[in-house]
């Protein structure tokens, strides 16, 4: 027979059910709503034929405008770095390209693979006077100062500085795209598209479904509407009216947020604050392939969480703190959106503990030691409105991976959402803790990915690929 207090403690077992469905039922209701406005949006773009991907007829691979200044960070990326610079000057010919590659003094093992690779004298080398890692975005000021003193000594003004990762596959097409967009606009983003791993189908295959519906809806509803594109670091040009207004900005002489750890969003919404014009570019060439960035993202689970860790921070923590909400409601309603990871985190916590609180409390009242809470109709009907929702977002998943992938991986997209939720639930929480560190002052680091070259995978046939 059970004592008092066992039954007790059942009794709020079942009120902290009762409470925690009601307050995820509360705020999945909130996101379903908001996602279905970009899904209304995206489809009466579809239907005004504005929303349509170009084809190429032939890739633009004619001379640049202007000098283009590819800045490349690497930090241990001895195993990548390497085919990334001979795919990008094979696949981009151009005689106005400069590619520069920023490595550490205390990394000699990836300069030392670069140092191998200078007889293009499109390439430059830049080895940073400090020891490695500080953050992304300093290495990306030490390639910048570099650049500048190469305009110095030439006379030569760049007009387009494009960022890259250095486990990155371009596209042949993208750099004559990038520039002549650039002649009317001053940020232009390409999409990314993460390459599926054998290897890897659950972690690493996540990163295909969320790009997959990002970059073909939720990237084109934004450029639609006239919103502040953010950056996606890989994949985009500046034009260097852009970065010059930037500079201006931050008052000094270095266009990116040495203390930030997505200096690559923080930028892109600086160009439109700034006064520039985005350009989000959806093309396919004459293969039908995406002229995108072709990456292969992390295929473990610390690394997957590491790296989402990294993006939750800098862009709703920091981002927050940085760029604030003064702006207009568009963009408002944009950087709420970006903004709301460790909020999804949370509510997402709260969903995964219903499922373990929910057969206990079940068998509690079966057996007569919980009082069944009233019956709230309120709570009935958001419960049936986000099992709507949910389902209509596994059909909106699917049929964009299965568009890009192939309906297999459309099929598996459906089974990895959970996959995608757990691991922003560690990110959130590992993000959180990691801001309120920077509070107590603690040290912003690099939480920098080590790439592994993966034998047998490509993004192209030319080259070997190396995993993002």
């Amino acid at each position: 027979m059970q004592t008092l207090p066992a039954i007790a403690a059942l009794q709020w077992l079942a009120v902290l059910e009762h409470e925690l469905l009601l307050f995820a039922a509360v705020w999945f209701a909130i996101f379903a709503f908001d996602e279905l406005v970009i899904d209304g949006l995206w489809l009466w773009l579809r239907l005004t034929g504005r929303a349509t991907t170009r084809s190429l007829h032939a890739d633009p691979c004619d001379e640049l405008a202007g000098i283009a200044a590819v800045l490349v960070p690497a930090w241990r990326e001895a195993a990548v770095v390497g085919a990334m610079v001979d795919h990008c000057l094979q696949a981009w010919p151009q005689q106005a390209l400069r590619i520069y590659v920023g490595c550490y003094r205390n990394d000699r093992e990836t300069l030392e693979v670069l140092v191998g690779r200078r007889c293009d004298p499109r390439l430059r080398v830049v080895v940073h006077d400090r020891d490695g890692p500080t953050t992304k975005a300093d290495c990306l000021n030490r390639l910048y100062a570099a650049m500048c003193e190469d305009e110095r000594r030439s006379g030569e003004r760049v007009r387009a500085l494009l960022l890259h990762d250095a486990e990155d596959m371009v596209h042949p097409a993208a750099l004559g795209l990038m520039d002549r967009a650039l002649d009317h606009a001053d940020l232009v983003q390409l999409p990314v598209r993460p390459e599926p791993q054998a290897a890897s189908p659950w972690i690493a295959g996540h990163y295909c479904d969320e790009f997959a519906e990002s970059h073909a809806k939720d990237m084109v509803v934004r450029h639609a509407l006239g919103a502040a594109l953010p950056s996606a670091g890989v994949g985009c040009a500046f034009s260097r009216a852009a970065i010059d207004r930037i500079v201006a900005r931050r008052g000094g002489a270095e266009p990116f947020a040495a203390d930030c750890l997505t200096e690559d969003y923080e930028s892109g919404l600086l160009v439109n604050e700034t006064g520039g014009r985005s350009c989000f570019l959806r093309v396919r060439d004459r293969d039908g392939q995406l002229v995108a960035t072709r990456e292969f993202f992390p295929a473990g689970l610390a690394a997957s969480v590491r790296q989402k860790t990294r993006w939750l921070h800098g862009i709703a923590f920091q981002g927050w703190d940085r760029l604030g909400w003064r702006t207009t409601p568009r963009d408002m309603w944009m950087r709420m959106r970006d903004r709301r990871g460790p909020l999804v985190a949370l509510v997402l916590a709260c969903a995964y503990a219903l499922v373990l609180l929910w057969p206990m409390v079940r068998l509690a009242e079966h057996l007569g030691a919980v009082t069944p809470m009233r019956p709230d109709p309120v709570l009935r009907a958001l419960v049936l409105f986000n099992l709507f929702s949910f389902v209509w977002r596994l059909a909106w998943r699917y049929a964009f991976t299965a568009h890009e992938y192939g309906r297999c991986e459309g099929l598996r997209a459906i089974v990895r959402m959970p996959v995608g939720n757990i691991i922003t639930i560690m990110a959130g929480r590992r993000a959180f803790a990691a801001y309120v560190r920077v509070l107590l002052g603690g040290k912003l680091a690099w939480d920098h990915t080590v790439h592994v070259a993966l034998p047998g995978q490509t993004c192209h046939a030319s080259v070997n690929p190396a995993p993002a």
